[in-house]
């Protein structure tokens, strides 16, 4: 009972879920599962009504080497969206000191076939790759994954995405570093837990081994190191899938469910930080994902064979020529669970 109000009872969490409107679900379950992603980059979710979609920013991504929409997968079959990070600081009070842009981060995301989970799965960076050629900015050939968002954009990052892995492309989100501060602050901050120590070598803040409340601010920050965390840019991977999983659960809770006020501040502050494919219909995947619940969200780092592979980009990532193609092939045929099992993902170790 509510103390002063005895006609009055506080439903339990389960019962507050299942009362929220159907769209409003749809849209807090593309957040959570879009949360944070990487060195500076926020994609999140927005909802069926035209005050968040008429926010999103588009651009043509999806079409050249990754082939067309495929109504039958999007009605009934696994889906696979592309999330990047661009590192762009357009904005940022350092953008001088990093002119460019490159995607920092790209993760895709498999929502499986009864569209009830997901796996969330890291591309290093710094991959060795094909990357195709675009235009007179790059002839074509092996090259880092992260320089083909230099070379084409998004265009061309995805259509490298869609060739490495051998998978179709039904979605693409972008976002910058300036998302991930905003929308971490949006829901009031974020609860992550370090399985290591991370020492910023930016700002020298240092976080033990354990759970911190971190704002925007801090959450940026974290995201950003690749020196000072265990295992290099693998432990920076790991870091942003601690923020991604606690993002959703912070979505999630009854509290900002429960807030149309700070809902409302979620969902335009997310809608706002993304750029999408055209073609992308924001309204067919929100209700795809609506059974999407954070535990229910997995994440799993593309293997490697060697970190310091010397090539003429510089050092780089060589995936495992066995293990990666294994993992895409899980991915292609809807059976990532059984890879899972058979390769347990365990922090990056000093």
């Amino acid at each position: 009972m509510v103390p002063g109000n005895p006609r009055r009872t506080v439903p339990p969490a389960t019962s507050r879920w299942r009362a929220v409107a159907r769209w409003k679900k749809a849209m807090v379950a593309l957040i959570a599962l879009f949360g944070v992603l990487c060195g500076g980059v926020v994609t999140v979710g927005f909802g069926l009504k035209h005050r968040y979609e008429s926010r999103v920013q588009r651009e043509d991504i999806l079409g050249q080497g990754t082939g067309p929409r495929d109504e039958r997968r999007w009605k009934s079959g696994p889906l696979n969206l592309l999330l990047l990070g661009s590192d762009s600081r357009d904005g940022e009070p350092d953008q001088a000191l990093y002119p460019g842009e490159r995607s920092d981060t790209i993760m895709l995301v498999h929502v499986n076939a009864a569209r009830d989970g997901a796996t969330v799965v890291s591309i290093p960076r710094d991959s060795y790759v094909h990357v195709p050629a675009a235009g007179q900015t790059w002839s074509g050939g092996p090259n880092k994954i992260n320089a083909a968002f230099a070379f084409g954009g998004a265009a061309l990052a995805a259509e490298t995405v869609a060739r490495l892995t051998g998978l179709p492309l039904d979605g693409v989100l972008v976002a910058n570093f300036a998302a991930v501060r905003k929308l971490v602050d949006a829901v009031e901050g974020i609860n992550v837990c370090l399985p290591y120590t991370v020492k910023s070598s930016d700002t020298g803040v240092t976080w033990l081994a354990g759970c911190h409340d971190l704002d925007g601010k801090a959450a940026d920050d974290l995201m950003r190191q690749r020196h000072g965390v265990p295992g290099g840019d693998f432990g920076r991977i790991h870091d942003q899938q601690l923020v991604v999983r606690a993002l959703a659960e912070r979505v999630t809770a009854t509290s900002l469910l429960t807030s149309p006020t700070r809902l409302d501040r979620v969902l335009t502050t997310a809608a706002e930080s993304l750029i999408v494919d055209r073609d992308l219909n924001l309204a067919d995947l929100t209700l795809a994902l609506r059974k999407v619940k954070p535990e229910t969200v997995q994440f799993v780092t593309v293997p490697f064979s060697d970190a310091n592979l010397q090539t003429p980009a510089g050092s780089a990532v060589r995936l495992d020529e066995v293990r990666a193609p294994a993992l895409f092939t899980a991915l292609r045929d809807d059976r990532v669970a059984q890879w899972l099992a058979a390769n347990p993902q365990t922090p990056p170790a000093n």
